[in-house]
């Protein structure tokens, strides 16, 4: 009798082969960076950061996360669902923390997941916000990055193979991404598929077009919070390009918070129009305002959320502080995929 088999074996084997190399690659770079790395430097280049610029990059770091949390009110819009928008930027907020420190799957998913649930929101209305979140995160990034590789690729690190016109290749396939995701909203909004027992609901172009420009200007806007860090040191499109490279090699690599990886990329890159000390000091500052400190108040956040759900448990619905019911004519999301 014959059996089902997958028609490509291979494929998960050679995903986890090319997925050990590059976490091998990024490895000897971590290994090599941190042998040339003066140390007793590092600490005297942060100490000399100026009050008012971890100031500035604090500001940009809170402006960050504001626009992150937008991508949940995108999906608020979408969904239909009432959940009051200090409650949902809450939920953005703690996720987003988590996200960054402890990965996807711990932050951007179970948190939003538990979160929700406690006000009340059914598991499909998020499944979609989160879906629409995790879209608008990623095709801004491919307009962006695809752009950048097209206009003003990065110079590689001595001894990559890579050259000029493989970068500009690579930004024409993520600008052709990018670009492909609004023609389909334009041309194909409100068409609904299934796909492995979920609908997908394209939005229209004016929902992808938000979603390019929130996710572009919250990738430009961490960028930014670095070359303040930087001391405008380094030219602002170079720090960017960078950064961006770092956020793919930090996905791939699966390391939590990108420890160590976001540092080895911008060492490799930068080493040469930089000093090792005063680069990798402002790489410290802004893990440290961008991802430790948040993270502190999210957990502050989350332990007060739970402490007050815990609370408000047994309430009859619809009592005074009790979660917020769905309204039950709620449409699908566009572009997102609902779990049945």
């Amino acid at each position: 009798m014959a059996t089902d088999r997958p028609s490509r074996p291979w494929w998960p084997w050679l995903r986890r082969g090319l997925t050990a190399l590059f976490f091998l690659g990024v490895g000897t770079l971590l290994f090599v960076s941190a042998r040339r790395i003066e140390w007793s430097e590092v600490g005297q280049a942060l100490q000399a950061l100026p009050p008012g610029v971890l100031a500035l990059a604090g500001l940009l770091a809170l402006v960050s996360y504001g626009i992150f949390s937008s991508y949940d009110l995108a999906g608020r819009h979408y969904t239909g669902h009432r959940l009051p928008v200090r409650s949902v930027v809450l939920v953005n907020f703690i996720s987003y923390a988590f996200n960054l420190n402890l990965g996807a799957m711990v932050g951007g998913v179970a948190f939003r997941y538990r979160l929700y649930s406690r006000l009340g929101l059914d598991p499909g209305t998020t499944t979609r916000v989160i879906t629409l979140s995790m879209i608008t995160n990623w095709i801004g990034y491919a307009w962006l990055f695809g752009g950048v590789l097209l206009m003003a690729p990065p110079e590689l690190p001595e001894g990559w193979e890579a050259g000029t016109l493989a970068l500009r290749a690579a930004g024409a396939g993520f600008l052709a991404v990018g670009i492909a995701y609004v023609l389909l909203c334009a041309f194909k909004a409100g068409r609904v598929w299934t796909v492995r027992g979920h609908e997908i609901e394209v939005p229209g172009p004016r929902m992808a077009l938000f979603q390019v420009a929130l996710s572009c200007l919250n990738w430009s806007v961490m960028a930014l919070m670095i070359w303040v860090l930087l001391r405008g040191e380094i030219a602002w499109p170079t720090v960017l390009s960078v950064l961006l490279v770092a956020a793919v090699a930090g996905v791939l690599t699966h390391v939590p918070a990108g420890l160590g990886v976001l540092e080895a990329v911008f060492l490799a890159f930068l080493a040469s129009d930089m000093a090792q000390g005063p680069l990798l000091a402002a790489l410290l500052a802004y893990r440290g305002l961008y991802y430790i400190l948040p993270l502190v108040l999210a957990t502050i956040a989350y332990l007060v959320t739970e402490a007050r759900a815990h609370r408000l448990k047994g309430r009859p619905h619809g009592e005074a502080g009790a979660p917020a019911a769905r309204d039950a004519r709620t449409p699908a999301c566009p572009a997102t995929a609902t779990g049945r």
